[in-house]
């Protein structure tokens, strides 16, 4: 009973007459064909044209997804490859779950018996979340390891997701249930000695889902897709095919037991043109080539001034595709908007407008002890043209808007309090921040104190040059985020060139959210480039975005004007 993962979108006619027995799909054709097939259910955008010309709205869809895994743990199949199939089921669960999209997810492991990791339901009423479905995933090997995994029922993995299934339709009623989307997908070699075939039950499933469809009436077969994965060195083809459904694709994949590439083929699904505008999106692949880190990094931007043969080079993000958001001190008093240049992947773009925050002022409190003030150390600059969307450049996700929302899957009518809320939940917070370095880019590793842990971290901002106060809150207000010094884990520090880059948080591992730029520090401790670590006093600080909100929406929310498309900001 070998362990087998099947997704396919199963066009009969070339995979019954032309499969060999002996032949098997690549990682790279898997994930060309579930991500084209699974995209329709993924997609919760779609461009709408305007009234007014150039302007483009995003209409999200409605709607919930439900995933439900099954993977096959019969003794006969390897540990290994078990361990790599969860690896996989993990992959493929952060990625879906990057989408903005409502998703509950059931996952479940069988041999003779089915052995249930977590249920729709528990998604639904909130008793699960994302968090704990992936800290059980990681234990999972010592929850079963005692139990019995000899034989195998394959009928009762569908029987299980049947009976859920009616849980569901029961709980929403009918028309709710008519706005819900059903993917199975089965990691399983077909073998099963118990239970019977499977075929009834996913017959039932299908009338379930269908809703006992009528010849003339709407079809809701885009309503349900069954996705095999046959991994194993006899793959019983005749028990797994007629088990895929769905339409518009592959829905049957046999593979060999090479669950690892799998597992790294994923990384592409987002990459579909449809998904290219939304923010924070990105890929987690490991970063090598510039192209790689283009990938990885889409939203990153090199900013240089250039006035009377003087360079100061800064780093920005791209927050829309006509506003690149870095630091005000980057700027000095007589720089042009001629004067900048903004590279992003390896193009060089003009700025039309500068936006300062009319409360930057480095000289607001030298009669306080404070040469050089940063305080609302925040620009914006909007670009002559916009840019195109692309695999190497996206925008990353910015505080209280709407499509920040989405990536943090914020349902109902989340306000900015939600998502600071969500953020910023512990009082040590790991983030990171970008350097540049002989063309490429290094992530920088901090942790921002918060709370409690705040006022020992801006204690040392007395220590700065030209900063004679003692009271550490003249020079860092609540604006600011504090990162550096070496508790709990060492942090790196900021150096020159940083200046107005984004502090960032991962969430989900496939969606960016700023929450910071980067602003001043208290030494520099730095070499060209390097990837310095902070000693015991040193310290950054980073403008803290959901402080300057206001800022943000009066240019980037500005709905009275029909140059550009407007972000949607929450209530506070």
């Amino acid at each position: 009973m070998g362990f087998s993962v099947h997704w396919i979108w199963f066009t009969a006619l070339s995979c019954l007459l032309c499969m060999d027995t002996h032949t098997y799909d690549t990682s790279q054709e898997v994930s060309e064909a579930f991500g084209s097939a699974i995209k329709g259910s993924l997609t919760t955008y779609e461009p709408t044209v305007d009234t007014q010309e150039g302007r483009k709205i995003r209409i999200s869809k409605t709607g919930t997804l439900n995933i439900y895994i099954a993977v096959d743990i019969s003794e006969s199949i390897q540990e290994e490859y078990i361990q790599n199939a969860t690896n996989v089921t993990k992959s493929l669960i952060s990625k879906i779950s990057s989408f903005s999209v409502t998703t509950n997810y059931e996952v479940l492991f069988f041999s003779s018996q089915v052995f249930r990791v977590s249920r729709i339901l528990d998604f639904m009423d909130g008793r699960e979340t994302l968090s704990t479905l992936m800290t059980k995933l990681d234990n999972f090997t010592e929850t079963i390891k005692d139990r019995d995994t000899a034989g195998t029922n394959l009928n009762e993995v569908f029987m299980t997701f049947l009976e859920d299934m009616a849980l569901v339709k029961q709980r929403v009623k009918d028309e709710g249930f008519k706005e819900h989307r059903h993917v199975l997908i089965v990691f399983t070699d077909g073998g099963y000695n118990m239970g019977g075939s499977p075929e009834r039950t996913v017959r039932k499933i299908k009338n379930m889902v269908y809703m006992n469809h009528i010849e003339g009436i709407q079809s809701r077969e885009d309503y349900l897709d069954i996705y095999i994965f046959a991994i194993g060195d006899e793959i019983l083809d005749h028990v797994l095919k007629p088990l895929a459904i769905g339409t518009g694709g592959r829905h049957y994949f046999r593979m060999q037991n090479d669950l690892i590439n799998l597992k790294e083929a994923f990384d592409e699904i987002i990459d579909a043109d449809e998904f290219l505008g939304i923010c924070g999106l990105h890929k987690s692949a490991t970063v090598g080539s510039e192209r790689d880190q283009r990938k990885r990094f889409p939203w990153v931007v090199f900013i240089t001034v250039e006035k009377e043969g003087t360079f100061t080079n800064c780093l920005g993000s791209l927050v829309t595709n006509e506003f690149v958001l870095t630091a005000a001190h980057c700027f000095k008093f007589g720089d042009r908007e001629e004067h900048i240049k903004v590279e992003i992947d390896d193009q060089a773009r003009r700025v039309k407008k500068i936006t300062l925050h009319p409360k930057f002022n480095t000289k607001a409190k030298e009669g306080e002890g404070v040469a050089e003030f940063y305080d609302y150390d925040v620009a914006l600059l909007q670009l002559e043209e916009y840019v195109e969307f692309s695999y190497y450049i996206r925008p990353v996700c910015i505080p209280c808007t709407q499509e920040t929302s989405d990536a943090l899957q914020l349902v109902g009518n989340s306000t900015c309090k939600d998502q600071e809320d969500l953020l910023f939940k512990n009082h040590i917070e790991e983030l990171y921040f970008l350097t540049k370095s002989r063309g490429h880019v290094k992530e920088k590793t901090v942790r921002a104190k918060i709370g409690d842990n705040r006022d020992e971290c801006i204690s040392h901002a007395i220590e700065a040059p030209g900063i004679t106060t003692k009271n550490p809150e003249v020079a860092v207000t609540d604006n600011f985020l504090c990162t550096g010094g070496q508790f709990p884990q060492v942090d790196h520090i900021a150096c020159t060139g940083d200046s107005g880059g984004a502090v960032v948080k991962d969430y989900l591992v496939y969606r960016t959210i700023q929450v910071a730029v980067v602003s001043w520090g208290t030494k520099n401790l730095c070499t060209s480039g390097s990837q310095t670590k902070s000693d015991a006093t040193s310290r950054d600080f980073h403008i803290n975005l959901f402080k300057v909100v206001p800022f943000l929406k009066s240019v980037l929310g500005d709905d009275t004007q029909d140059e550009y498309a407007p972000l949607k900001f929450l209530n506070s």
